[in-house]
């Protein structure tokens, strides 16, 4: 079911709903104690922290579209330029009844796709140029309609605000730590000066371990309802083993300008003992979706 309410065809994923409740209404939790903790301890500086928190909110979640695009180099490209890009984009679009996002194309040669914006209407599809140089048409279209439902579902709406938490988090932390309460004799922000970075720190944590435990599982609904629409998992399946092969070929340094990105990629820009290392990865390993996409393709009679 897509978060919004507007129905698509892409497949339903009650999974994912519950998972994205839950995981917001947690968070939520955390936030309300986290919030009462600062204005205890802040006394009359509480509202410094309250107007950071709208701020770094309000740039994370109106301007997602823009800041994603401009951090990974990506410009818009037209039909024109495009041709096959966007009339498969068209297809799914009009399969899966759903407005059409903008397309972008980033000159990389990690391939890779991501999907950014805060509602279907400032959606933005990505794929970088190593990307359309090494997959073929279906496998292309398997990708796709991945990043196409992250679109449909509101995926990244909701793990913006589901990690909005973290990044307030990190900035009271530095706040702390630069400084910011030091140097006072009063009581209570000497107290401030040394709890407030702690539980940042551990809040911090928390709300990541939390929005990568959901990140982890879209990707799973994402790869399953691109499988379903397209009826071709198959081709979804060469498509992450090609990409997650090349992208292990990509040079450290690359690899490592790219990371802080990964949760919006197709697949993680890690290579394999990395990703398999990693406690709060954003995606799952390339057998346990390898694994689903075999049972739809079962399912299918593929």
């Amino acid at each position: 079911m897509a978060v919004s309410g507007q129905r698509t065809r892409f497949a339903p994923d009650r999974g994912l709903t519950r998972r994205m409740v839950t995981t917001m209404f947690l968070i939520g939790l955390v936030y309300v104690g986290f919030t009462g903790l600062l204005v205890a301890l802040l006394g009359r500086a509480w509202p410094i922290v309250v107007v950071i928190a709208v701020v770094l909110f309000v740039v994370q979640f109106w301007f997602s579209d823009t800041i994603a695009e401009k951090a990974m180099g990506a410009r818009e490209a037209s039909p024109e330029q495009y041709p096959q890009l966007h009339g498969t984009i068209d297809r799914l679009c009009a399969l899966a009844d759903m407005p059409k996002p903008r397309v972008a194309v980033a000159v990389n040669d990690m391939p890779n796709a991501f999907a950014t914006g805060r509602n279907p209407e400032r959606a933005v599809v990505c794929v970088t140029t190593g990307l359309l140089r090494r997959l073929e048409p279906e496998e292309l279209e398997g990708v796709l309609a991945h990043e196409l439902s992250h679109v449909a579902h509101r995926d990244v709406a909701v793990m913006t605000i589901a990690g909005f938490l973290g990044v307030l988090a990190g900035a009271i932390t530095r706040i702390g730590l630069w400084g910011g309460f030091r140097g006072s004799r009063d009581q209570n922000m000497a107290i401030a000066a040394i709890v407030i970075p702690l539980v940042s720190i551990a809040v911090y944590v928390l709300s990541l371990l939390l929005t990568r435990l959901l990140s982890r599982y879209r990707e799973l609904a994402a790869d399953r309802a691109a499988a379903l629409l397209t009826g071709r998992p198959s081709e979804l399946a060469s498509a992450l083993t090609k990409v997650t092969g090349q992208i292990a070929r990509i040079p450290s340094e690359d690899l490592r300008r790219a990371q802080p990105y990964n949760a919006f990629y197709f697949a993680p820009a890690l290579n394999a003992r990395e990703t398999a290392a990693q406690l709060f990865s954003t995606h799952p390993t390339l057998e346990k979706r390898l694994e689903q996409l075999g049972r739809i393709s079962t399912e299918l009679g593929r």
